[in-house]
This record gives structure tokens, C-alpha cells and sequence, in this order.
């Protein structure tokens, strides 16, 4: 039986991922291009495999499944061992596949971090856009205190959505979030959204600050923080694997969203990411419009992927 026909706006975002993908599902439908299946594919399609940012381990893994698949359905033509290469890239991501879950806790407190100029902040926005429109009430807390800017787009974000804001002036970003936390107890909200600043893996001062705002909000809550989620950039490619590292390492992350998936970004990097540290991915985002953030889907990726 067919797969059902996806709903026309997801249709359109499918469309967007597409063409965001492009630059890869170009290079690597090329591979396939030939009369014949030999070690000359092979050895294209991993380098077209390497060129998309999916790591040695990840490509080497890939390689060999699809060298099985070939083998175990004695296909002759290249042109379907490209679906089987999106079979065994789907079978890779499908771990990743998993559904951000609101209501378990009253409120459900999801912090958020991501290097600067990730798109954290502009993520928080659309992810408060999807929670909204799903019919929860949401917080913000602009806990991104060192960054004036950050507090003021965030404020933006809110106005947008209609959703309250829980915001100090040069305040420390634990106490904020202490703050908000507690006030979104208190004025029975579902979710409370925390904006963490920017910083880079290797600024440990900030990992520990960081630290300090997980430990801040299980005091306000003690089941808290319920998600801790990571903004990557999708065009970062491998450094985009070591900042889940580093940032899974200090604060134990329960989902990934990943961003700017429109144009340059390679995509191989998620099969890195499964393959190595595979932490949920939660949304991917496609451009900057409120809409543009969708739930993750192993099948329509690997599907872009090589469209």
C-alpha cells in the first residue's frame, strides 16, 4: 500500500527541504548516473558521501549497508540502487525520529542553547509559533543576558506570538530562569521556554554557566529541566557533530533543532550525528518565516537528500 500523500503545507515545506538539500541530491544523484554497479560507483559515491558533510564512520557504514541491500536484492541497475541508499540513509536517521512531548509536566521547562549566530533565538520563536498553535500557553525566559540584542529579539518573538516574557536588564541568566520557572508555576503555564546565551564549546567558562542554569532551574523545579534541546547550524557540517558532543557532554540533551537548511547546507551531517551521538531531532528549519520549522522525518529527509 502506498504511503498517504502528505497534507499540502507539508507538502510545500517538503519542497523547501528539497531545494535547501539541493547542492548534495545533486551531487550525489550523479553517482548514479552510469550503466553499471562497480567498485568506480562505489568509490564516487563515497567521496559525493564525504563531500556532504557525513563523516568517515557514518560513509563507511552507509557503504556497507548498501553494498548488503545490493547484494541480498541482486539488483543490476544503478538507478535503483539509489533507492536503496535512501532506505539505508533512512534506517540510519530513523533513530533520530522523535516527538517533542508537552504535558507530561505543568510546565514542561525546555532549555535551549546553541552557539552564537546558530539561530537559537529566531528557533525559539518558530518553536514558540508550533507550541502555540498546538494550544499551549507559553513563557519565555531571556536568559541570554550578556547579549542586549538577544533579550530585545526575543521580546520580538514574544509580541509576535503573543506569549508572555520573563526578562531582567544585565541579569544573571540562572536567576532569570529561576525567575521564570517560578512564575510559570505560578501562573499555570504549559511550557517554559529558556533562552541560554550563546557561547561556544570551548568558552568553558560559559559551559559552566550553562551548568550553573540547569542546576538553578531543578531548583525552582525539581523534575526540571524536562528537555534540554541544541540549535546546530546545518551548514556547519562536522563541527556541527562537535558541538553535540561538547554540549550532550555538559548538559545532557534530549533534542536537537537543526537550522538554515536552505541553500548550502550539505544535510550529511544528521547521518554523522546518528551514527556517532545520536540525540533526537526534534525540528529542522528551512528558512526564516514562522513556518519554515517542521518535525523531523528520516524518510522525507533521506528522500530530499538524494532528490
Amino acid at each position: 500500500m502506498p504511503a498517504p500523500a502528505p497534507a499540502p503545507a507539508r507538502q510545500g515545506w517538503l519542497d523547501k527541504l528539497k531545494a535547501g538539500l539541493r547542492k548534495t541530491g545533486s551531487t550525489l544523484a550523479t553517482v548514479f548516473t552510469g550503466t553499471q554497479i562497480d567498485d568506480a560507483l562505489y568509490e564516487e559515491l563515497e567521496t559525493a558521501l564525504l563531500m556532504a558533510d557525513t563523516g568517515v564512520k557514518a560513509t563507511e557504514h552507509l557503504l556497507n549497508d548498501l553494498k548488503r541491500r545490493v547484494k541480498e536484492s541482486k539488483t543490476t541497475d544503478p538507478a535503483a540502487v539509489k533507492a536503496l541508499l535512501a532506505d539505508a540513509i533512512t534506517d540510519l536517521l530513523r533513530p533520530l525520529e522523535k516527538q517533542l512531548v508537552i504535558g507530561e509536566f505543568t510546565p514542561t521547562v525546555i532549555m535551549v542553547a546553541g552557539v552564537n549566530g546558530a539561530g537559537k533565538t529566531t528557533s525559539i520563536g518558530k518553536l514558540t509559533k508550533h507550541l502555540a498553535n498546538e494550544g499551549a500557553a507559553v513563557l519565555l525566559a531571556a536568559a541570554d543576558t550578556f547579549r542586549a540584542a538577544a533579550r530585545e529579539q526575543l521580546g520580538v518573538w514574544a509580541d509576535r506570538n503573543t506569549v508572555e516574557i520573563v526578562s531582567q536588564e544585565g541579569g544573571d541568566p540562572a536567576a532569570v530562569s529561576f525567575d521564570a520557572v517560578t512564575a510559570g508555576k505560578a501562573r499555570g503555564k504549559d511550557v517554559v521556554l529558556v533562552d541560554t546565551a550563546g557561547r561556544l564549546p570551548t568558552q568553558l567558562h560559559l559551559m559552566e554557566e550553562l551548568k550553573k542554569i540547569r542546576r538553578v532551574v531543578n531548583k525552582a523545579d525539581a523534575t526540571a529541566p524536562h528537555e534540554v534541546l541544541l540549535v546546530i547550524d546545518g551548514n556547519t557540517g562536522q563541527n556541527a557533530l562537535a558541538q553535540v558532543r561538547s554540549f550532550d557532554d555538559a548538559l545532557k540533551l534530549t533534542g536537537l533543532i537543526v537550522t538554515k537548511l536552505d541553500g548550502t547546507a550539505k544535510g550529511g551531517v544528521l547521518a554523522a550525528i546518528a551514527q556517532e551521538r545520536p540525540v533526537p531531532v526534534y525540528f529542522i528549519g528551512v528558512g526564516e518565516k514562522l513556518e519554515d520549522l517542521e518535525t523531523f522525518n528520516a524518510r522525507e529527509f533521506a528522500q530530499a537528500l538524494l532528490s
